[in-house]
């Protein structure tokens, strides 16, 4: 969306005191675990933009609280499995050969968006070391939480994903639907057959970049938000709004538990 039709269709414009007292009265608390998914786009226009939105979940769980978000790298991945778009067949040699190395501080996100992005950068932030689905995180549960990130599965028993289930931290929807909810890929890692390809990555081993092929879940957020809808005919979801967005506020235990069966029973 272009910035004349953010300003053409907001209310008013935001600052990051609105997003805080909007935060709070959806029911972020200081001190939460909170995994945030956002689009910027969505909020409507907000003064200082993305540096705004960060700051005002920063301030919000205070120095107490723990702020996560996915810092994914696709492009890092098997040039032979891409599809949005794919590539020719004589450039995918090339391109495992020259791919950079996975590096927490220089490799971009991708399709993440601009929150996401300016929060790998700012004072405080870390992020686990994974080629593809990395996370950051920023608080006192930052370490424990990226530390020791597998290769595979990604978003496994030992991934932040999973470390985020364990303390049942909070998952924020901040103008993003179910189809970003990123914890329901956990309960695909606990599925008894789940569909696996050959991938692989660039990485730094021996101080060498060096292509590292792996196997990994074929992960599939297509059900994802009939999974949501279904989700919410059950249990309860703190919906509000943050800035003009809408936003969702629940725990990550639920909804994973709730995906898991889900899919079980409903994926072939």
């Amino acid at each position: 969306m272009r910035e004349y039709e953010i300003i053409e269709g907001s209310k008013k414009a935001y600052t990051k005191e609105d997003l805080i007292q909007d935060l709070k009265e959806l029911g972020v608390q200081k001190g939460d675990c909170l995994l945030v998914h956002a689009s910027l786009s969505k909020l409507g226009w907000i003064i200082g933009r993305e540096v705004s939105v960060v700051e005002a979940l920063i301030e919000t769980l205070g120095e107490e609280g723990t702020l996560v978000m996915p810092s994914f790298s696709g492009e890092n991945s098997d040039p032979e499995n891409w599809q949005a778009p794919p590539v020719p067949k004589e450039w995918i040699e090339k391109i495992r050969m020259h791919m950079p190395p996975f590096d927490p501080i220089l490799t971009p996100t991708r399709q993440m968006g601009k929150i996401a992005d300016l929060f790998r950068h700012y004072p405080g932030s870390q992020r686990s070391y994974h080629p593809q689905v990395s996370f950051i995180a920023r608080g006192p549960e930052a370490k424990v939480l990226l530390e020791n990130h597998a290769l595979t599965p990604g978003f496994g028993k030992q991934s932040p994903l999973y470390r985020l289930y364990e303390k049942n931290a909070k998952v924020l929807l901040l103008g993003v639907g179910y189809g970003n909810c990123t914890c329901m890929h956990l309960g695909e890692t606990w599925l008894e057959n789940p569909k696996w390809v050959d991938t692989g990555a660039s990485m730094m081993q021996d101080k060498k970049a060096t292509w590292v092929s792996f196997r990994e879940i074929d992960y599939n957020d297509e059900d994802f938000e009939e999974i949501g809808k279904d989700y919410e005919k059950e249990h309860h979801v703190q919906i509000g709004k943050v800035g003009q967005g809408e936003a969702r506020l629940l725990e990550i235990q639920s909804i994973t538990d709730f995906a898991y069966q889900w899919m079980r029973k409903n994926r072939k």
